[in-house]
């Protein structure tokens, strides 16, 4: 009797715990895919269609209070309450692939003031899924 007892307390604290665990953050899993894509990515030139900056969604800009711009040709210094995307193509084996990046928080690290529409620049593709790619990463860039 004693052991199943042990069993069942053991159960209790594994699931008690299971419940606790802190919930994946999507910045955390974006993170993720860059650091693998830039590890097991393959390379191929691409071009930038457009760069914007939204508001973010309505429960981010709660804790990041800000009005947002909208910039074509350019990236600003960053900005609370805004969410930067980077909107770019490639084509790989005949396939061409229009995309988005979100670049929020990587502005200063990787000097996005020299990005501009029409530029060309390096992508960075998961080769068992070529729509699954990056422009920048955490220590890579892809701008030229």
């Amino acid at each position: 009797m004693l052991p199943i007892a042990g069993l069942i307390i053991m159960a209790a604290i594994g699931i008690v715990l299971w419940l606790r665990r802190k919930p994946i953050d999507a910045s955390e899993i974006e993170r993720h895919r860059r650091a693998y894509l830039n590890k097991v990515g393959r390379i191929v030139e691409g071009q930038i269609l457009e760069i914007s900056e939204n508001p973010l969604p309505s429960d981010d800009a709660k804790h990041h209070p800000s009005s947002a711009k909208t910039s074509n040709a350019t990236l600003a210094a960053p900005t609370n309450g805004t969410q930067r995307l980077i909107y770019y193509t490639y084509s790989i084996s005949g396939v061409t692939y229009e995309t988005a990046q979100d670049v929020t928080g990587l502005e200063e690290r990787l000097h996005l003031k020299r990005a501009a529409v029409g530029q060309t620049a390096s992508v960075k593709y998961d080769p068992s899924n070529p729509s699954n790619s990056i422009l920048l990463a955490d220590d890579w860039s892809g701008l030229h």
